[in-house]
């Protein structure tokens, strides 16, 4: 149902939004989810019958299923995204989708890791197996560079410039961009690949790729994730952590030691500022002890 149309829709995410494959397939998912629903609820309606009042009992049994308010309002993006398209292409006259309202979301503001946090996941890294080298340099090249896992797997040893210290990434929508690494990072990748991974034999095709697993192939998102998780257990962390913990870490630091925001914005690779702003929150006790210290009502410079 709907093949031909969400081909074209695949298509024009991949050429003219330049998105990654991940989330073309995210995207793909939500749109067949709804064709599934008015298949099996709406008598099969054809896309030019559906009506807001048909998205809204779809929403309805999102709700009743027990699906997150987030992952509601992912589905309900990826829909009003079709819908758009389908416009744009003339395939419908009229979006219904305009005025179908996702959950209201509050602003979860993700766990961060403080210096002495990274500090104690470094040491619990058994540095005697090969694996202990490129592990810490997987934590500081995150921690040091606000890097995706995605643009972390797939770093390239012909993309690192250390002598300028700079290290050039490919991120989403397939798009580059430099990226300042600090020299605790860079001499850890050094380390790793001056003597571990030069006596590791690389599977033809993955012999630029900076970070091996032991079968000499690039290692896979999932294996960050439990790399990382496992070192957080073992330092005694009790927070929620993946490696989006230590760009968020990475954002929070910076601006909160003052960094502009429009640079972190570039060092991020965000599109939009509102983006970074969401990632890049001031947590609740710096503002509190900023206000204490600087304003004149609290510091005593104005008498009550």
């Amino acid at each position: 149902m709907w093949n031909s149309e969400i081909k074209g829709f695949k298509a024009y995410l991949r050429l003219e939004r330049v998105l990654s494959g991940n989330s073309i397939v995210a995207y793909d998912r939500d749109v067949k989810k709804l064709a599934s629903f008015v298949q099996n609820s709406l008598d099969n309606k054809s896309i030019n019958q559906l009506e807001l009042k048909d998205f809204e009992l779809f929403v309805k049994e999102l709700v009743e299923i027990g699906l997150a308010p987030y992952s509601q309002a992912r589905i309900i993006s990826g829909i009003k995204a079709f819908f758009k398209y389908l416009e744009i292409e003339e395939i419908i006259k009229k979006n219904p989708t305009e005025l179908l309202e996702a959950p209201k979301l509050g602003r979860k503001l993700p766990d961060t890791l403080s210096n002495e946090e990274i500090e104690a996941m470094l040491d619990t890294i058994d540095r005697s197996k090969p694996a202990g080298e490129r592990n810490i340099a997987i934590i500081e090249t995150l921690y040091a560079s606000g890097l995706r896992v995605s643009e972390l797997v797939n770093m390239l040893i012909s993309n690192l410039y250390f002598d300028e210290g700079f290290i050039r990434v490919i991120g989403k929508g397939n798009k580059e961009r430099l990226v300042p690494i600090h020299d605790q990072a860079i001499d850890s990748i050094v380390n790793y690949m001056d003597n571990i991974r030069v006596h590791q034999p690389a599977v033809e095709g993955h012999r630029d790729f900076v970070f091996l697993n032991k079968r000499g192939m690039k290692l896979s998102r999932v294996m960050i994730f439990y790399i990382i998780r496992d070192l957080a257990a073992q330092a005694g962390i009790r927070k929620s952590i993946s490696p989006h913990t230590l760009r968020h870490s990475f954002a929070t630091e910076l601006v909160e030691n003052g960094a502009d925001l429009r640079a972190v914005q570039e060092m991020l690779g965000h599109v939009s500022i509102t983006t970074t702003e969401i990632y890049t929150h001031l947590d609740r006790k710096f503002l509190a002890d900023t206000v204490l210290k600087y304003h004149p009502l609290y510091n005593g410079k104005i008498k009550t």
